[in-house]
């Protein structure tokens, strides 16, 4: 799998470069590439999603992607609790699914910048859709900037925004190991990765004036900091700070 996955990334970002410097010098400014966000939706308990929570592993090792992992709580009644699991984040999967008018939820799963949907895990899919996502022109700007146990947010939209966003904060535990006893995984020994422990909506920003604002974020954990359209939709601007 690791080998497979680098020689994917390598060659989706390589053809996803030449259309960014393509794109630069159309308008004669140079394009920042941001990275993409990818959530995927697992559990513990979810005999399936060993090796997505695998794939997510690899992911983490490129700099493109900002991989996220929320550990959903519908799987713990098989006899296994997931000790990452939150109702918020099956609530946000379920939001996701509401967004398409669709009654189904799915572990695994993996959300593309918002928008692209993969179920199961199928990693040459979801690395094509980072590079499509790569490819894109972003409108907005995001930067943070770390200041003590606070870190500073600033946003541009160019063009200024038609619908307002949202911007939101997110914590996460880089890795770490659980030995599951009970459940559809019993007797497993599991390393997750990018394991999501915080997930906050700051502000409705309209997405016309810049914007700037300031969070707590104490401790050690990375931050990363997305502006995504309501819904939830496209994510717009995603940055991290480790």
């Amino acid at each position: 799998m690791r080998h497979f996955v680098s020689a994917l990334c390598g060659a989706t970002l390589a053809l996803a470069v030449p259309a960014l410097a393509e794109e630069a010098a159309g308008t004669g400014s140079p394009e920042v590439r941001q990275p993409v966000l990818v959530e995927l939706y697992t559990s513990q308990g979810c005999a399936s999603c060993p090796p997505a929570d695998e794939f997510l592993a690899e992911l983490a090792a490129h700099e493109e992607v900002i991989p996220l992992a929320l550990h959903v709580d519908y799987w713990d009644y098989i006899g296994w609790e997931d000790s990452f699991a939150q109702a918020a984040f099956t609530e946000r999967q379920k939001s996701y699914a509401r967004a398409i008018k669709s009654r189904m939820i799915y572990t695994p799963q993996m959300i593309v910048g918002g928008i692209d949907r993969v179920e199961g895990n199928t990693p040459d899919a979801v690395v094509r859709l980072i590079g499509k996502h790569l490819a894109v022109t972003r409108t907005v700007h995001l930067t943070l900037e770390r200041r003590g146990d606070q870190v500073v947010i600033r946003a541009v939209a160019e063009p200024p925004l038609s619908g307002g966003a949202e911007v939101q904060l997110v914590r996460y535990v880089p890795e770490a190991v659980v030995e599951i006893a009970r459940g559809e995984n019993a007797g497993k020994t599991v390393t997750y990765h990018n394991i999501v422990t915080e997930w906050t909506k700051l502000a409705d920003w309209p997405g016309v004036a810049p914007l700037e604002l300031t969070a707590q974020a104490p401790g050690t954990e990375p931050v990363v900091v997305i502006v995504q359209e309501p819904g939830p939709s496209t994510v717009m601007a995603v940055a991290r700070l480790k």
